[in-house]
C-alpha cells in the first residue's frame, strides 16, 4: 500500500512553475533553541485520540496512523510532511524496529530531551492584487536591515512581515493556509523541502536575506512589477515548538486571524523562518495563470 500512495501523491504533485523572480528572507536552528521543560495540557495528547500515536508509538507506527496525527495539509505542502515522517519510520525499523517511547511520557507533563519533538509546520500563502507594490518595497527593505542571525531578528522578520500582509487587506484576493506537525527528528528535512519547493518556484532570487548573509542578484535589479502584471504573491514558512492550530482560510477573517497566530510565535518558539515573494524584479509579471499554476492550492477570498 505504501509505494502505490506514494506513486498516487507524486503524480498528483503540481509541477512548480518559474513565473517571476523574486526575493527571500529567512533562517533558523534546529538545534539550537530553547526547549520547553514541560509539555502539558491537552494539545499534544489530544491531537489524535483514536489510539493511533499513543497505541502505536510505543511499538512503532502503524502506516495508517501515521496520517491522522501528522499530516496536516493537503497538495504538495501534505506530502512533504507525510514523506518525512514515514522516511524517519523506515529509518527507525531499520534501526531496530520500532520508535520507542521517551522516558516520562506516559502520563501526566512531559519532560523531554532536547531532540524530542513535536515541531509545527506552518505554511500561509497570500495571492495579492500587483498594485501592493508597496508591500514589495516592505519586504526589501526589511531584507536590507533584518538581522536574521538571531531568534530575535527572525521574530521581528516574522512579524514585520505579517503586519505588512495585515496593512493591505483591501488587496487580498487568494489565500491558503496549512500546517502539519511532525516529530523534531524529521522537522529540518521537512523544512528544508518545503522552502526548495517554494524557491523553485522563482525564475531567480533577487533580494536575499538568510541567516545573516545579505545578496543581491547581479544580473537581475530589484524593482516594482510591470504595470501589466496581475498579482504579488508571498509565502511565510514557519517552524515553532509552539503547537500552532490554524483554520482553513476561506475569507478574510480567517486571513486575518491566521496572520495574526503567525506573528505572535516567540522568539524562543522560532526554529526556522522563509518569507518568499514574487515578483521581485523591476518590470517583472505575474499573471493570474502563473499565479494558479505554481500555487494550486490557493482559494479565493
Amino acid at each position: 500500500m505504501v509505494p502505490a500512495l506514494v506513486l498516487t501523491l507524486l503524480l498528483a504533485v503540481p509541477q512548480a512553475s518559474q513565473a517571476a523572480s523574486g526575493g527571500r528572507i529567512g533562517g533558523g536552528s534546529f538545534r539550537s533553541a530553547p526547549m520547553p521543560r514541560s509539555y502539558g495540557g491537552g494539545g499534544y495528547r489530544g491531537g489524535y485520540r483514536g489510539g493511533g500515536y499513543q497505541r502505536g508509538y510505543g511499538s512503532g507506527f502503524g502506516f495508517p496512523f501515521v496520517v491522522p496525527f501528522f499530516f496536516g495539509g493537503g497538495g504538495l505542502f501534505g506530502f512533504l510532511i507525510l514523506m518525512a515522517v514515514v522516511g524517519l519510520l523506515v529509518n527507525a525499523v531499520r534501526g531496530g524496529g520500532g520508535v520507542s517511547l521517551p522516558a516520562g511520557m506516559q502520563g501526566g507533563s512531559i519532560d523531554r530531551a532536547p531532540s524530542d519533538g513535536p515541531v509545527s509546520i506552518a505554511q500561509l500563502q497570500v495571492g495579492l492584487l500587483a498594485s501592493a507594490r508597496e508591500l514589495q518595497q516592505d519586504l526589501r527593505d526589511l531584507a536590507g536591515q533584518a538581522d536574521t542571525s538571531t531568534s530575535s531578528g527572525l521574530q521581528r522578520v516574522l512579524q514585520d512581515s505579517t503586519l505588512a500582509l495585515l496593512r493591505q487587506p483591501d488587496l487580498w484576493v487568494y489565500a491558503n493556509a496549512e500546517v502539519g506537525h511532525v516529530p523534531f527528528q524529521a522537522a529540518e528535512s521537512t523544512f528544508n523541502r518545503l522552502s526548495m519547493t517554494e524557491r523553485s518556484k522563482l525564475r531567480s532570487e533577487v533580494t536575499s536575506n538568510v541567516s545573516g548573509t545579505v545578496s543581491t542578484n547581479a544580473s537581475a535589479k530589484a524593482g516594482d512589477a510591470d504595470a501589466v502584471s496581475d498579482y504579488i504573491a508571498v509565502t511565510l514558512l514557519v517552524a515553532s515548538r509552539t503547537r500552532l492550530n490554524l483554520k482553513p482560510v476561506n475569507g478574510s477573517e480567517e486571513l486575518r486571524e491566521t496572520l495574526r497566530i503567525l506573528g505572535s510565535v516567540p522568539s524562543s518558539q522560532l526554529l526556522a523562518l522563509e518569507v518568499i515573494w514574487q515578483p521581485d524584479g523591476a518590470g517583472d509579471v505575474l499573471s493570474a495563470d502563473e499565479l494558479i499554476t505554481a500555487y494550486p492550492q490557493l482559494k479565493h477570498l
